[in-house]
């Protein structure tokens, strides 16, 4: 077992380089070739359950969700919309969410890039 505290204020340029944010399924809207950044504190991505960082920079994306998660903003700005519902939230540093595997989301990063820590389960 292990105790790992998470690091508030921590930055994309403290993450590992995952590429352009479309290698991961996002759908770029504005903003260029926008690349994620991640770190994780618990098993991969892939797995039924995991845990990390990420972030991106500035810019407009589309993500649909392909699992379950909770997520805290660490650092930084986003506006993310629920497409099904319209419904828009702005989050800051010390916001959290819960959204549902399956669920179609735009992101508006308005600082230079942010980032949250995340639990994924599917």
């Amino acid at each position: 077992m292990a105790l790992t505290p998470l690091q508030q204020g921590t930055t994309i340029k403290e993450l590992d380089s995952w590429g352009s944010l479309t290698g991961i399924g996002g759908e770029i809207l504005e903003g260029g070739d926008i690349q994620a950044y991640g770190k994780m504190t618990h098993g991969a991505p892939t797995d039924a359950i995991s845990a990390g960082y990420f972030g991106t920079g500035k810019g407009k994306y589309r993500l649909v969700y392909p699992f379950n998660e909770q997520a805290t903003i660490l650092q930084g700005e986003v506006r993310i919309t629920d497409e099904s519902t319209g419904e828009s939230k702005l989050y800051r540093t010390g916001d959290s969410w819960f959204v549902t595997k399956g669920t179609s989301t735009v992101w508006e990063v308005l600082s230079d890039g942010y980032t949250k820590h995340y639990l994924s389960f599917n």
